[in-house]
């Protein structure tokens, strides 16, 4: 992808952004107020490209990015194309493109293989480097989201995986009521719940929730009489 921003140090700044301070020297800085398990380790890598040179200026972060230190490749589109995974290379020549015609803000989400061929998902957002009033090249933040993602997919997993347990011994305790309420089969049981959530178009789970809570209430309560199964 387009190579740019340079230096990657603390305090860095653009002709046209505002320096990057360490959050320990910010005036209002809230570090120690938030535990540090609410944040995730997502690398970030500067670029700058300036239109008198041509050439494409890396931070230290988006070297690692790709998997090199700096000093063993020297960034180029030709270079970094390569690693773009294929599907997404269009759209990386034309963002380029768009953006050192027209400017930004700009944001594209992509794909790259590292040298070790790691996948990485990346979020490069740029905009113009300015002069006054003139545009003299372009910079950049590119963000890797993989951990982001990884973190999200797997919470969402465990989620699930819970959620379904969930839902599974509800209907089991549902069943368990039908069961010893009406003599039914297990089998019978599940059906005439299964039965009654196409009937309600309801989900089963509901269904099957509705007849927990109603065989725990009060007894002599006129709800506990009032469901179709009980």
């Amino acid at each position: 992808m387009f190579s740019g921003l340079g230096a990657g140090e603390p305090g860095y700044s653009t002709s046209n952004g505002p320096s990057v301070i360490p959050n320990s020297a910010h005036p209002d800085s809230i570090q120690g107020k938030v535990p540090p398990t609410d944040f995730l380790n997502c690398p970030t890598g500067f670029v700058e490209y300036y239109f008198a040179d041509g050439v494409f200026r890396w931070s230290d972060g988006l070297y690692r990015m790709y998997g090199y230190e700096r000093g063993e490749v020297v960034p180029t589109m030709e270079m970094v194309l390569p690693h773009v995974e294929p599907e997404d290379r269009p759209r990386v020549q034309a963002y380029w493109d768009h953006v050192s015609t027209h400017g930004g803000p700009s944001s594209l989400y992509l794909s790259i293989r590292d040298r070790k061929d790691r996948q990485h998902k990346l979020l490069y957002s740029a905009d113009y480097i300015m002069d006054g009033d003139t545009p003299i090249g372009v910079w950049g933040v590119v963000v890797d989201l993989t951990t982001s993602i990884h973190t999200d997919r797997h919470q969402l997993a465990t989620e699930a995986v819970a959620a379904s347990a969930l839902n599974r011994a509800v209907i089991e305790q549902a069943k368990g009521v039908l069961m010893g309420r009406t003599g039914v089969t297990a089998d019978q049981a599940y059906g005439l719940i299964n039965q009654l959530s196409q009937d309600t178009n309801r989900k089963v789970y509901a269904v099957a929730q509705d007849i927990v809570d109603r065989a725990t209430v009060r007894a002599g309560d006129p709800e506990s009489q009032s469901h179709p199964l009980l």
